[in-house]
């Protein structure tokens, strides 16, 4: 993988720590405006009508928060092992990334919110684009 696509990956990574930033931070009633704007649109819910104070919605939303900044950092930190390991490390993050996608996007339809289908597709798209442009899932030589 060039310098060019090792550093969309940087920059890809540090785009989902950032997002999960957001969501931790509607884990507080101070710091949780951008959390129920995304919400409010993803649900199609009307303005103001998000109850983040109902039990266990807060812990949900920081907990979520939590998990995406640490897959973000797990992948940013790992990069250069995935690098040196190859074509077999890229099919695994990749086949995890669809698994990711797929249940996502089903339980986000289920429960309402399946326009968050939309975002999810642009990360992962954002994520194929180095990876196949790079030619990182063929073995070496190939």
């Amino acid at each position: 993988m060039s310098g060019l696509w090792k550093n969309w990956m940087v920059v890809w990574c540090g785009g989902v720590i950032l997002f999960g930033v957001v969501l931790a931070a509607g884990g507080l009633p101070a710091t949780d405006g951008a959390v129920t704007a995304l919400y409010t649109l993803l649900g199609g819910l009307a303005p103001g009508t998000l109850n983040l104070d109902a039990p266990g919605m807060r812990f949900s939303i920081a907990l979520m928060g939590a998990v995406t900044i640490g897959w973000g950092l797990t992948m940013l930190l790992l990069l250069p092992a995935i690098h040196a390991a190859g074509a077999p490390a890229w099919r695994g993050l990749t086949l995890a990334l669809a698994a990711w996608y797929v249940i996502d996007g089903a339980l986000s339809a289920v429960t309402g919110f399946a326009l968050n289908i939309v975002p999810n597709t642009a990360l992962a798209v954002a994520y194929l684009v180095p990876v196949l442009a790079s030619g990182a899932l063929r073995p070496a030589g190939r």
